[in-house]
């Protein structure tokens, strides 16, 4: 899932792409984006997101139909997330380096691959690693979107695109849920859950056929070089961190669990390392270090695990607990989080109004409206008798947290990217959506397994309001630590 989409609407123009901003001549240089062009793209940006959401709808059906583990269904959402993160970099270097229109086209067309390949799992791992093809494919595609924006747009046009694009994240929220439910209860010629990945196949060729016509190509000036050894390192980190931490539970811990959990800190180590020499020696390091020497990046970086943490690991623990605990249909768990995504919607919309009132106390305010939305969720579920548990019931609570979770999400990267010198600042974003991308797996691995090690002896009632607190905790933290921000935000 890419979760910048809810952020654009705060960052500036400046560092409109995720990875290498375009030169100021070969965006002079690029056509003009046309309307059609635009839709096409955002509707490339969409894909992805209303793909996450509706994934975690179907997850309960995944689980009966493949005889899934509930580890192996964190692995369908967290593979997909690790593959991006690790490639979301090199995706936009590959654009600036061989045209971003080329990968686009190549993207839009590998994600529709790899979605027939979901759709047609014969199998859960078979499923687990088209969906890390899937991410891999969303590397490639997403990271053209902003910088294309960037290169063929120019004042009032590009700042109408850029809200444009920011407002894609909370309707994806929206929309994700609803048509993840109305596919797999239609259960359209016996598909069920397959529908989900099928139906991004012709959407992903309606986009094709457009792009191909409508979307303009453009490139950077001076394009840096790949940073393959970096890329390679960071996925060895992410995989030796996060499969322990999702299948070692399930599996009784054996002994390469345990060996994969010594070596991360190892190859995080060898990671930096090659980082640092390719900074040294005048090269293009995937994740730049100096970036980690300026304090306000390194405030923001650890203001994004308890909002990325929380936020993934709660679409996947409600997703389950609202199908298998509660009883409700596909469709049922899907509009039962509509509050949250209105709400989410409409805070993205008016955080940067809030943000210009009140600072960077907008992100104490938001972490306190989230946490208090988690508690009163907690409190109706272990209160409310369980045949009076409504969507209805849930939905004064859901709506309070998506209103925290839309200012945080947008606050993030402003206040990581107002750390960024304006020179770094494609480096800057880069690092920034890595690190969302990374936690967002981080979530389901960490809060997905406590509360599915919790089920067995707790029961779903109790580790669902447990996983509430824990997340609680975490924005409890990430209130006091928003208190030692500068109050003006840049």
């Amino acid at each position: 899932m890419n979760l910048t989409n809810s952020t654009a609407r705060v960052l500036k123009p400046a560092p409109a792409t995720a990875h290498a901003p375009a030169t100021a001549h070969a965006a002079a240089a690029s056509p003009a984006l046309t309307p059609l062009g635009l839709v096409t793209i955002l509707l490339g940006a969409a894909l992805p997101m209303i793909d996450f959401f509706i994934v975690n709808v179907a997850l309960p059906s995944i689980e009966h139909d493949l005889h899934a583990s509930p580890a192996t269904l964190e692995m369908v959402v967290a593979g997909y997330a690790v593959a991006y993160a690790v490639l979301l970099v090199l995706g936009g270097r590959l654009g600036d380096t061989y045209g971003r229109r080329r990968l686009f086209l190549w993207g839009v067309a590998a994600f529709g691959v790899t979605s027939l390949a979901c759709g047609l799992a014969p199998g859960a791992w078979w499923l687990v690693g088209a969906r890390v093809a899937q991410g891999a494919a969303s590397a490639l595609m997403l990271p053209q979107v902003l910088a294309t924006i960037h290169a063929t747009t120019r004042g009032e046009r590009r700042s109408k695109a850029v809200a444009l694009y920011g407002s894609v994240g909370g309707i994806s929220v929206i929309l994700g849920q609803v048509l993840g439910g109305v596919l797999v209860s239609a259960d359209l010629a016996g598909s069920g859950w397959r529908a989900v990945f099928l139906v991004n196949a012709p959407v992903a060729v309606a986009a094709l056929l457009c792009a191909v016509r409508s979307v303009p190509d453009s490139r950077a000036g001076q394009p840096t070089r790949s940073d393959i050894g970096g890329t390679l390192l960071l996925a060895a980190t992410l995989i030796a961190l996060l499969l322990p931490l999702t299948e070692g539970r399930a599996a009784g811990w054996p002994l390469w669990s345990v060996l994969f959990l010594a070596a991360s800190p190892l190859l995080a180590w060898c990671f930096a390392r090659v980082e640092l020499r390719a900074e040294r020696t005048g090269g293009s390091p995937l994740l730049p270090p100096s970036l980690l020497r300026e304090p306000g990046v390194r405030r923001g970086l650890v203001l994004g695990l308890p909002i990325f943490t929380g936020f993934a690991g709660w679409m996947f623990v409600s997703a389950v607990a609202l199908q298998q605990w509660l009883g409700f249909s596909p469709l049922k768990a899907g509009l039962t989080l509509i509050p949250m995504g209105v709400a989410q919607f409409a805070a993205s919309m008016l955080a940067p109004r809030l943000v210009t009132r009140v600072g960077s106390r907008a992100l104490t305010l938001c972490a306190l409206v989230h946490g208090a939305g988690l508690a009163l969720i907690a409190l109706t579920v272990l209160w409310t008798p369980y045949a009076s548990l409504t969507p209805l019931v849930l939905a004064p609570g859901l709506a309070l947290c998506g209103l925290g979770q839309g200012v945080q999400l947008a606050l993030y990267y402003r206040i990581v990217l107002a750390a960024v010198p304006a020179a770094k600042a494609g480096a800057g974003s880069g690092l920034a959506a890595t690190v969302q991308q990374s936690c967002l797996a981080l979530g389901v691995a960490t809060l997905g397994s406590l509360f599915l090690a919790l089920v067995p002896g707790a029961g779903m009632r109790d580790a669902f309001a447990i996983v509430l607190g824990a997340q609680l905790i975490g924005l409890i933290g990430l209130a006091l630590l928003s208190l030692r921000l500068p109050r003006r935000l840049a």
